[in-house]
């Protein structure tokens, strides 16, 4: 029997949270054994990260569960797009060592999968907390501790309407890795689509938008985990800021027009991303880094420039359609009372 899912999980020096995980996930796949395949992905961890791998390996016999180890440390995107690759199953879901999920989050995965044969993405509702005050946070755009609010669960909308909402809405939503499954053939084809994916940190936002555009999508209206706000990868990075705003966010937007996204949402996302950018954080960056700062933003302003001259002929040649149309029913109208 083929599985339907991989349960991947890329770690690093974690080997507490990785064990809690693990045993979360013993618990959670049972019922679901012949369906899952399991993979957990080293980044060349100094902890004792191999002996929980070898430990819940031998727990956890009755089920494929495969073990990877890098010979060195590639950093966390490659980690999590060699976990993304490495799948053999039609579906691969791939979790953080240290995200909260619900026991239920597996059976209503597989229920769905096996549901909808042209579901090519399904998005995990989440809460939100954040790790210091233990506040719940969500998007300002969203009332309420849901960070979607695209509820669609019956798999028959418009795949690419579906994410577009998503997108426009929260890009941090689209971007948890936990909260995402993908139809496996997809994301391999995304990845093949853009080699240098790793080098930006949101081209999961671009992987989700590509499935989205090739089958149908599911966005769950109950929560099934918790992110826990505050402690991603890329905000240790002190240029990550500069970077996600200026840089990877611009990348991203072009990636999905050339996945077939219309230009005027891909425009409008530009602008939106270029009302919401932060000028601090330039001004920031170029007081400690001036020369790498104006390299990243020029590039930048030059897109938004060519964006909004683009809106505008958009909306002109929109508004001379709807003048040709008028005067055409105009003309009709003449002609009958003639």
């Amino acid at each position: 029997m083929n599985k339907l899912l991989t349960i991947a999980i890329p770690t690093y020096n974690r080997a507490e949270l990785l064990d809690k995980q693990l045993a979360w996930l013993a618990e959670a796949i049972k019922g679901f054994e012949s369906d899952c395949e399991i993979l957990v992905s080293d980044n060349c961890s100094t902890d004792k990260t191999p002996e929980v791998v070898k430990k819940w390996q031998a727990t956890l016999s009755h089920i494929t569960f495969k073990s990877h180890r890098n010979a060195e440390n590639l950093g966390v995107m490659k980690n999590i797009l060699y976990c993304l690759n490495a799948a053999t199953t039609k579906y691969v879901w791939t979790i953080g060592d240290d995200d909260p999920i619900q026991n239920r989050a597996i059976a209503y995965v597989i229920n769905k999968i096996k549901q909808h044969e042209y579901l090519s993405l399904l998005f995990l509702n989440f809460s939100g907390r954040n790790k210091i005050t233990s506040e719940a946070v969500h998007p300002p755009t969203i009332v309420g501790n849901r960070w979607f609010d695209a509820d669609s669960e019956d798999g028959s909308g418009d795949g690419k309407a579906i994410f577009e909402h998503c997108f426009a809405k929260s890009v941090g939503a689209v971007i948890f890795l936990t909260a995402t499954i993908y139809r496996a053939d997809l994301v391999k084809t995304a990845l093949q689509r853009w080699p240098n994916a790793a080098n930006n940190w949101i081209c999961l936002a671009y992987l989700a938008g590509y499935c989205a555009a090739n089958g149908s999508v599911i966005v769950t209206k109950e929560t099934f985990l918790e992110c826990i706000v505050g402690v991603s990868y890329w905000q240790k990075e002190p240029r990550s800021a500069l970077l996600m705003q200026y840089k990877h966010i611009p990348e991203v937007i072009l990636k999905l027009e050339e996945s077939g996204y219309s230009k005027q949402f891909c425009k409008r996302m530009l602008l939106q991303n270029g009302k919401e950018a932060d000028l601090r954080v330039f001004f920031g960056a170029l007081r400690r880094w001036p020369v790498s700062a104006v390299k990243t933003v020029i590039p930048f302003i030059a897109l938004l420039g060519l964006a909004m001259f683009d809106v505008i002929a958009i909306k002109e040649a929109s508004m001379a359609e709807t003048a040709e149309i008028c005067t055409q029913q105009v003309q009709k109208k003449r002609e009958l009372n003639l």
